[in-house]
């Protein structure tokens, strides 16, 4: 699955799982995994301990607790978002020369 359609900074929504509907912006990839990381979705909790010293002139320390951190989500469970249109869509390409360029299928904007 190396030649995926979706890119870092895109803006995507779920369309299925439990944060189906919640839109947000993708911030990893992983192609070869066909996975996902969207900002704002999967969220998971993630125990985290106090760590450094506490003398005077030592390391600062660092809070501990309770964190809340994205985790990846299956690309096929994902749909981009077009740019001008506003609506999920799949993704077209165009070529002009050389350059491969991406496409919405409903309204041929580039993405």
């Amino acid at each position: 699955m190396p030649g995926v359609a979706i890119k870092k900074d895109d803006e995507v929504i779920v369309i299925s799982g439990k944060d189906r509907g919640r839109t947000g912006r993708v911030v990893r990839v992983l192609p070869r995994e066909g996975r996902v990381m969207v900002e704002g979705v999967a969220r998971g909790k993630k125990h985290s301990r106090t760590r450094g010293k506490r003398s005077s002139g030592g390391q600062q320390l660092q809070q501990g607790g309770i964190m809340d951190v994205d985790s990846f989500v299956d690309i096929s469970n994902i749909q981009l978002v077009c740019k001008s249109c506003g609506q999920p869509t799949r993704v077209g390409y165009r070529f002009e020369g050389e350059k491969k360029i991406r496409v919405c299928r409903k309204c041929e904007a580039d993405l």
